[in-house]
């Protein structure tokens, strides 16, 4: 099996290119998400493990999706990824194979693993894994950005927290909402091992509801 993952220091700078390839400094994305321009800083150079919620928070702020932290590649130019990784084996067709995913570990351990051989326009899929008693922010914040999220659980138990209440799901089960409601994932398990499948369709926008 080849090792896809990707490290921290890798995700930091490919933070900081995407960063600077929208021409936005780093004050100015550090405002826009809460944190200190030193904070952010840690991030971009590895020191420091974003989780799930900051992650995304960060990416939204650059306008990107989340996958592009794995590589720069789209359906729109040819894929090369090197051997064991994403290959175009007829023109059009991408193929990773079993084995070769791209993940990236986050803050408390929490895996994200791209389920595209490449960036797909639009849409984000992936398989996340929450290790035991780990969620999406450590301080409990809820997340809130653009697009359409539809999960199902395959394994373990999670539970997605709104400010109306808290939904629980087991192997099997499955929600969608708008990303526009604040929300929040929770592995409660102290021993066991929680994984989903998590689609969001970025551009979609919740009717009645203004543009920025």
């Amino acid at each position: 099996m080849t090792d896809r993952s990707v490290p921290a220091s890798a995700i930091g700078a490919r933070l900081r290119q995407l960063r600077m390839d929208s021409g936005t400094s780093l004050r100015t994305v550090a405002e826009a998400v809460g944190i200190s321009s030193s904070a952010l800083s840690q991030i971009e150079t590895g020191a420091m493990q974003p989780s799930v919620n900051r992650l995304i928070e960060i990416v939204t702020v650059l306008h990107v999706p989340v996958s592009a932290i794995f590589d720069d590649h789209d359906v729109l130019r040819p894929v090369d990824l090197g051997p064991g990784a994403a290959s175009e084996p007829l023109p059009g067709v991408a193929v990773s194979t079993a084995g070769t995913a791209s993940e990236t570990v986050l803050g408390q351990g929490v895996v994200y693993r791209r389920l595209t051989p490449v960036r797909l326009e639009g849409v984000d899929l992936f398989e996340t894994v929450y290790p035991p008693s780990t969620s999406s922010s450590v301080d409990g914040a809820m997340l809130v950005h653009e697009g359409y999220e539809a999960g199902r659980v395959v394994s373990g138990t999670l539970s997605f927290e709104f400010t109306e209440g808290t939904i629980e799901l087991g192997p099997g089960d499955s929600l969608s909402f708008w990303a526009t409601r604040p929300h929040r994932v929770v592995n409660a398990s102290a021993d066991t091992t929680a994984v989903a499948i998590w689609l969001t369709l970025r551009g979609s926008r919740e009717p009645g509801r203004p543009e920025a």
